[in-house]
């Protein structure tokens, strides 16, 4: 197990140079959930008097949302990197080394989860300088993170098996298309679940890009209602642990095919 996790901090390691060595990504990467905060908070500002957002402020609602959207955003194309290293031969040659498959595969979603946990908390201290209130303090903030992370492990991983069994780069960028803006949309992103149609509100329900945003908001709420935290979070966990799982399952998968 040691030996294990310490191949896979190592993998997480070469991950994170890379990003290190392009700074220009990490801006790019918070241009649009700038865009989403700001330009959203004040063109929806007045929806609060609707009623149901538990707030009196769109933009403290609207925060939580936009950290989970960036998550959900920015994993959604972790295949593509693994796609570029299949291309590349790089997996293939470390296929010829003594090197853990499992931590092949998770160094890239510990990789993606610690940019997820950094690009979160600049959106957070960005909506705190335009003026919104974390009445949770700092337990609801990690909360908001932790819950982040745990929706882009969900998404990374799936994305990576993705990447693993389709191989082309459009059938990835068409899927995550595909994926984006509907679970985006049919979640408490920008509106209260009271607002939202009936049959909208069902489907926010099992949407897991909702349980992100709902433990969220909650940890980070005046009187904050734990159990709901601690249900979708634990709904979030089981989901990362079974798309991690399958992404293992998948590499072992492509490793027997080359």
């Amino acid at each position: 197990m040691s030996t294990a996790l310490a191949q896979t901090w190592y993998m997480t390691q070469r991950q994170l140079r890379v990003f290190a060595r392009q700074p220009a990504y990490a801006v790019i990467t918070l241009i649009q959930p700038v865009i989403w905060l700001f330009l959203f908070g004040s063109l929806f500002k007045e929806v609060v008097e609707l009623g149901g957002f538990g707030t009196t402020s769109y933009l403290d609602y609207l925060v939580p949302g936009v950290v989970v959207m960036s998550a959900l955003g920015s994993n959604l194309w972790a295949g593509m990197g693994t796609l570029e290293e299949i291309q590349r031969g790089t997996l293939d040659r470390f296929l010829t080394t003594p090197v853990s498959r499992a931590a092949l595969m998770n160094g890239n979603v510990v990789h993606n989860g610690i940019v997820t946990a950094l690009q979160s908390a600049v959106i957070v201290l960005l909506g705190l300088l335009g003026g919104a209130d974390y009445a949770g303090g700092v337990l609801g903030v990690t909360v908001l993170l932790v819950a982040s992370v745990l929706l882009g492990t969900v998404f990374g991983a799936l994305s990576n098996a993705l990447g693993m069994l389709v191989r082309q780069r459009e059938s990835i960028i068409g899927i995550n298309t595909f994926l984006l803006l509907p679970l985006t949309f049919l979640s408490s992103a920008f509106m209260a679940p009271a607002q939202m149609p009936g049959w909208m509100r069902q489907v926010a329900r099992v949407n897991p890009l909702d349980w992100a945003m709902a433990a969220g908001r909650s940890a980070l709420s005046a009187d904050p209602d734990w159990g709901v935290v601690l249900v979708r979070c634990g709904g979030l966990l089981v989901l990362a642990a079974a798309a991690v799982w399958l992404s293992i399952r998948t590499f072992r998968s492509y490793q027997r095919s080359v």
